[in-house]
């Protein structure tokens, strides 16, 4: 194993607090590296992986390039249209070079100021109230429920259950956005 600091993910600040990234012996199948961290979230390729690409073959792009890995639908950062449009070059550092993550249903990144966000991680009741006002909203407005059914829907959403929400910030102006989702 290596003693090498993890790299770092613009998008994807803490993939260790999110549980994206964990301690692992695993080698890593792009590298043939035991590197003390494995990558624990979807993958997008002609292949399965689990648990077989570390970060550094993430963040170097050697993922990508070799194994045809994505880690993010293209497409779903933005939220498949629901969300600001950003450049081809961000769409594919998201996709192809930053750690992405598990939902319960199809992963979106949330964009805004032109850019992609930075991935807080999965939020629950208590983690929204946590976060503020901001974050609250921004689950509200995507869900599209009002009064009592978003009052109750609010009180149930759950950090390792579901339903869960999921939180961005905006790199520019810290807005945070998110959304949130159930099997």
């Amino acid at each position: 194993m290596t003693s090498e600091s993890l790299p770092t993910f613009k998008y994807h600040p803490d993939p260790i607090a999110t549980g994206s990234v964990v301690v692992s012996d695993n080698e890593c199948v792009c590298c043939k590296q035991a590197r003390g961290y494995i990558y624990t979230g979807p993958v997008y390729s002609e292949d399965e992986h689990a648990d077989d690409i570390c970060p550094w073959c993430i963040a170097d792009n050697s993922a990508h390039a070799n194994l045809g890995a994505e880690f993010i639908d293209p497409v779903g950062v933005g939220g498949y249209g629901e969300w600001e449009e950003v450049s081809a070059p961000i769409y594919e550092e998201v996709a192809s070079r930053t750690p992405g993550f598990t939902g319960w249903q199809q992963e979106k990144w949330f964009t805004c100021c032109a850019d992609a966000a930075g991935f807080l991680g999965r939020a629950g009741y208590k983690e929204l109230l946590a976060m503020g006002a901001g974050a609250i909203e921004a689950i509200r407005v995507e869900s599209q429920l009002e009064g009592a059914e978003w009052e109750e829907y609010l009180k149930g959403l759950k950090k390792d259950g579901e339903p869960t929400a999921y939180l961005f910030r905006c790199l520019h102006c810290q807005k945070i956005g998110g959304y949130s989702d159930f099997s």
